[in-house]
């Protein structure tokens, strides 16, 4: 994991010396840094980098306005940080494709905490050949299927395009349906964070899916809300006259 390349983007240079130190010092070796969003769109056009922490309040074109144009250059999960705290300015990031989002000021062993959860389940530390796993099967759901092994989605035998966290959160829904998880429980088992504060995070992602997976998004019949538990995916038994 810590071969990863990370990209922080701030045009605070107390900020961007301050994380490169900490992050350094947790053995994160391959970091580049930028001081707007222009030049951390040149950055990510010449280089292919497993995470990006980006300031939302940069000058000129904000990190909110430059990450649709990042997204399109690639995959990797983007932590924003943003001194502002409103749902309506985190709604809006994870809405233009940020995994997660961190208010400032912070605690920067939060940022390394949250790094790495987001390096682990995006996949970008690679297992040693002693523990790459054997081949799994697709998860079925009748409309929509999951290929592990190729981290794809499949929804009506054609390919949908996922963001990491959303695609991380849908893939353990899947490996466990029919069980009801709390927003809390979701967050630590998928963001791997355990100082959960805000259902937002969530929310958000458990619309992003639903976008994906439903024909109505707004009745769904797969990823179903538990009034006042949380939300489990439901998986039913085929009849025998369908087998």
């Amino acid at each position: 994991m810590n071969n990863a390349c990370i990209l922080l983007v701030d045009d605070e240079h107390a900020i961007l010396q301050l994380l490169e130190t900490v992050l350094r010092k947790e053995g994160f070796a391959n970091i580049d840094k930028a001081h707007s969003s222009e030049e951390a769109i040149a950055l990510c056009e010449k280089r292919s980098y497993d995470l990006i922490v980006l300031d939302v309040a940069l000058p000129g074109m904000s990190g909110i306005e430059a990450c649709p144009f990042i997204r399109r250059l690639t995959d990797a999960p983007i932590l924003f940080l943003s001194a502002r705290t409103t749902d309506f300015d985190k709604l809006t990031g994870f809405a233009v494709g940020g995994d997660d989002y961190v208010t400032k000021p912070f605690n920067p062993l939060e940022i390394v905490a949250r790094a790495r959860s987001l390096l682990r389940r995006s996949g970008r530390s690679a297992p040693s050949a002693s523990t790459v796993p054997a081949p799994s099967a697709a998860l079925e759901f009748g409309r929509f299927r999951i290929d592990e092994d190729a981290a794809e989605l499949f929804v009506d035998d054609k390919p949908v395009p996922c963001p990491t966290l959303v695609y991380q959160l849908l893939l353990f829904l899947c490996k466990n349906p029919n069980r009801v998880f709390t927003k809390s429980e979701l967050y630590e088992k998928v963001w791997g964070v355990d100082n959960w504060s805000d259902d937002n995070t969530v929310m958000v992602h458990i619309h992003r899916i639903r976008e994906r997976i439903e024909s109505d998004p707004s009745n769904p019949q797969f990823l179903v809300n538990v009034r006042g538990l949380g939300y489990k995916m439901i998986k039913r038994v085929a009849a025998a006259d369908d087998r």
